[in-house]
């Protein structure tokens, strides 16, 4: 008999990297046993291609969410977060949700451009655009690419009111931007922490900031006059939810003046990546996780409608809800809502435009 190895990849958060849903063959990995388990797990180089989108803005009807359009400036997300409802996505690319999602990323180069033409034209109609709805715009290689900061520059000059949702601390770096920008009541910033346990947040959502840059964060965007609130997302079952109290207090104290929380979502393919991650990091707890989580979704491991999809349903999800709720009442994070000013949105003049007189 031999010893199983761990496949956990060294700064990466999904254990495999198996075939998207899309693929007619699937690939296994199995371990023979010739290594005897001396060999340690291999690192996985990041790949960065560019996205040639031929738009930017994207739209949705979704009535769980405060925004109706957004821009994302990457696909993939080298955050890693084993738990990202985004990484169904790279299927339609051909790639692995798994560890594929977190080391072939794609950059969208031209997003600024492609925002500035898109708000000029005719048939737009201003409303409030999210930054990382659905990948995060703050990922490590934005310090490189700089693309979310030309997006908001032309937010800037556009006054098209934004919201931020990350789990950076990058985001600090553009305050001079969304300083001015909030002071007119069109920019805001969401910190998405999961967990203050710095452990947990390493094999979770391995290349993301740490739960104390997090909150260093919000202490700084508060106190540049940025609102800021915290996402306490997503809440698992006997394995962070214990801490949402402690993560809402700690963000009450760095400044946050908002709150939300989403009970963890497991579509497609992160479901069977979720509970590989389980049985990998805490095998003596992967069974309990997963019944919790299956009694907040009437017995299934996920249900897609919406009204329930965000917060679930049965006695663990209400038990949740109210701690929420009395704990935001408490603390007076009420401060949460999407709206900002739309009447500031103005076209800027192109280069070589005409200027009017009057």
């Amino acid at each position: 008999m031999y010893e199983r190895q761990s496949q956990v990849k060294k700064g990466r958060g999904a254990v495999s990297n198996n075939d998207s849903r899309f693929e007619r063959e699937a690939r296994v990995l199995v371990d023979d046993g010739w290594d005897n388990g001396t060999e340690l797990p291999e690192a996985v180089r990041t790949v960065i291609a560019a996205d040639t989108a031929r738009s930017i803005i994207s739209r949705n009807e979704s009535p769980d969410v405060p925004f109706s359009q957004s821009v994302n400036p990457f696909r993939g997300c080298e955050h890693g977060c084993v738990y990202c409802f985004s990484r169904p996505t790279h299927a339609y690319l051909g790639l692995s949700p798994g560890l594929d999602f977190e080391t072939k990323l794609f950059v969208k180069r031209g997003a600024a451009e492609l925002l500035a033409k898109q708000l000029r034209a005719k048939n737009y109609v201003c409303e409030p655009l999210a930054l990382g709805a659905n990948t995060d715009p703050y990922q490590p290689i934005e310090r490189m690419e700089k693309i979310t900061r030309a997006v908001l520059e032309v937010c800037r000059d556009f006054n098209q009111p934004v919201g931020i949702i990350t789990k950076s601390a990058l985001v600090t770096r553009d305050i001079d931007i969304l300083a001015p920008m909030a002071k007119d009541g069109i920019a805001r910033v969401a910190i998405s922490i999961t967990t203050l346990d710095r452990d947990l947040a390493r094999r979770m959502e391995p290349r993301a900031s740490t739960p104390g840059k997090r909150l260093e964060a919000v202490r700084t965007l508060a106190a540049a006059g940025i609102p800021v609130s915290v996402l306490a997302s997503p809440m698992i079952p006997a394995l962070n939810d214990h801490e949402l109290e402690g993560i809402l207090e700690a963000a009450h104290e760095a400044g946050a003046k908002g709150a939300s929380y989403i009970i963890l979502r497991l579509p497609l393919e992160i479901g069977p990546l979720f509970a590989e991650w389980l049985q990998e990091h805490y095998p003596d707890r992967a069974s309990r996780v997963l019944s919790l989580i299956k009694q907040m979704r009437d017995g299934a491991i996920y249900q897609s409608g919406f009204g329930t999809r965000m917060k679930g349903t049965g006695p663990y999800a209400d038990l949740l809800r109210q701690r929420f709720q009395l704990t935001v009442r408490r603390l007076g994070l009420n401060n949460r809502s999407w709206e900002m000013d739309c009447s500031r949105f103005r076209t800027p003049p192109s280069q070589g435009d005409q200027l009017r007189l009057f």
